[in-house]
């Protein structure tokens, strides 16, 4: 069975019920009817007769209340509300729904603000991120073409202790998600020393503050990415390595490098990018690339179903 029909199973295992507020897209609309059809979850569609207006009061004052701190009045704050984005994102931190995804119409930005602000971070892990679950058809690396590569959408210039935390959240999603055996590969344009620079510095960094926080994760760093994924040149270039040659985590060293990775692997090599799942928040949300098909709707509101689990 491949990646996206398991992670379709286990969605549809434990029924969780997750919101869908850009409810005018055509993509979306479709979405709805093939995740109902197949009983990944319980829909929500946000159209305008499903928002209720004593709830929506409620969801305004509380939001007032975490923000207020901020300089912002409930003029601002009704004016928010009059996208269903928020009230889907504080139905999710009441309880009502068990997570959301948008993204289709709105940019990465709307979403994660929406998330952050509503959701609240997880004190853990102390910060939001984002990743990619990868999909490569006939790849021989990863597990067997899958990875989830991090952070692709929210941070741009990680320091040494948030990519750590990026790199805990995201082992800790493939495990849920996927059940994968997390190796982790911190990458950089170096391997092990081959160059020099303030990056691969910060890489090296956050490897030993990782190793810390999780003695047990297999992880390991600064490498290339060929070192990461290919045996053969990680025989050659650092043979002694855990990960060399198997990682199924790659997390990249700042925004740039990982939003041009992803989509460089989804374009050249026909893979399926699911995502940005955002990480490091107190309930499950996933955001939408605006270029997302139908089928990539459907698998997030199915990641997000698990994820909730």
């Amino acid at each position: 069975m491949d990646t996206i029909a398991k992670i379709r199973q286990k969605a549809a295992s434990n029924l969780k019920t997750i919101a869908l507020p850009e409810y005018e897209d055509k993509r979306v609309i479709e979405a709805v009817s093939i995740i109902e059809k197949e009983r990944l979850a319980n829909v929500v569609l946000l159209t305008k007769d499903k928002i209720d207006s004593a709830l929506k009061e409620k969801y305004m004052q509380e939001y007032f209340e975490l923000r207020k701190a901020k300089g912002i009045d409930m003029d601002f704050v009704r004016k928010l509300f009059d996208d269903p984005l928020y009230y889907a994102a504080m139905m999710t931190r009441f309880g009502e729904v068990d997570g959301y995804v948008a993204g289709a119409a709105r940019t990465s930005a709307d979403v994660a603000r929406s998330a952050i602000h509503c959701l609240g971070i997880e004190k853990r892990i102390s910060i939001a991120s984002s990743c990619f679950i990868m999909v490569v058809p006939n790849c021989p690396y990863g597990d067997e073409g899958t990875f989830v590569y991090a952070d692709c959408g929210v941070i741009p210039e990680p320091n040494s202790r948030q990519l750590a935390c990026i790199s805990l959240a995201t082992a800790e999603l493939a495990r849920k998600v996927l059940n994968l055996s997390p190796r982790v590969a911190l990458l950089s344009y170096s391997t092990k020393g081959s160059a020099e620079g303030k990056s691969i510095n910060k890489v090296g960094e956050a490897l030993e503050l990782l190793k810390e926080m999780s003695p047990d994760l297999v992880v390991d760093g600064e490498f290339q990415v060929d070192t990461a994924i290919v045996p053969e040149v990680a025989k050659i270039k650092y043979p002694d390595s855990p990960v060399g040659g198997k990682a199924n985590i790659l997390i990249f060293p700042n925004l740039e490098a990982g939003n041009i990775g992803y989509k460089l692997t989804q374009r050249l090599a026909n893979a399926r990018a699911l995502g940005p799942l955002l990480m490091g928040l107190n309930k499950p949300c996933s955001d939408l690339s605006r270029g997302c098909s139908v089928e990539d709707i459907v698998d997030c509101v199915a990641v997000t179903a698990i994820r909730a689990q």
